[in-house]
């Protein structure tokens, strides 16, 4: 007996305080997707995540028959299957580029909050002067276009934005300089964006010291 078939609406399983569920309802606030969005403790998984997603992990997305649980694929998924607004480019050759950018954003940077959120103290430190420099050599790009190598928002966008969010809880403070500046000026676009506002749970709008309004 499938419970997941006789699902009408689709339902995110959501962590509230992970940046790789936030790059997810990101997603799902631009394209205005009608859906139940479930905040989960992820050290007690409901019975119905355990059921649909082999590794127990979080995000979980369900949409009717169908379980996904990887972040990337339900950010594509849900591009492909709602449209409108497009979150890649329509181009392959500029969609393999974002796609590329979103993996290097993994491998360089989410990497990096992921060490300062589990490592050792040693190890925490090295990950915060690593994401703090890197941060900073990047910084003179988003002088060139108002996102992500790109005049559009994208799904690089999607997946930047929550760690510039957390930031300062992670304890990696950019410096207001010239070379800075672009990248400050970024966040602020980004953290204006009204998909980004709705996107925030609130533990989210606590890491940086907002309150549950919009």
């Amino acid at each position: 007996m499938g419970v997941v078939a006789k699902r009408s609406t689709m339902t995110f399983f959501s962590d509230a305080a992970s940046h790789y569920s936030h790059r997810v309802r990101i997603v799902l606030a631009e394209k205005g997707v009608t859906v139940d969005i479930v905040d989960v403790d992820p050290s007690n998984l409901p019975e119905e995540v355990v059921e649909l997603n082999p590794y127990g992990s979080l995000p979980t997305l369900v949409d009717r028959d169908l379980a996904l649980y990887e972040s990337k694929v339900m950010m594509e998924y849900l591009d492909e299957r709602f449209p409108h607004p497009p979150l890649l480019p329509v181009y392959p050759v500029a969609r393999g580029e974002s796609r590329q950018y979103i993996y290097r954003i993994e491998r360089d940077w989410c990497r990096l909050v992921d060490e300062i959120q589990n490592g050792s103290q040693k190890a925490q430190d090295k990950a915060r002067k690593e994401l703090r420099d890197s941060l900073l050599t990047i910084a003179p790009i988003f002088a060139e276009k108002p996102f992500f190598m790109n005049e559009e928002f994208t799904l690089v966008d999607c997946c930047l934005a929550p760690i510039l969010w957390r930031l300062e809880l992670l304890g990696v403070e950019i410096p207001q300089t010239r070379q800075s500046k672009p990248l400050l000026e970024y966040m602020v676009r980004l953290f204006e964006r009204p998909s980004f506002q709705e996107s925030l749970t609130q533990k989210e709008r606590e890491m940086r010291g907002e309150n549950s309004a919009a």
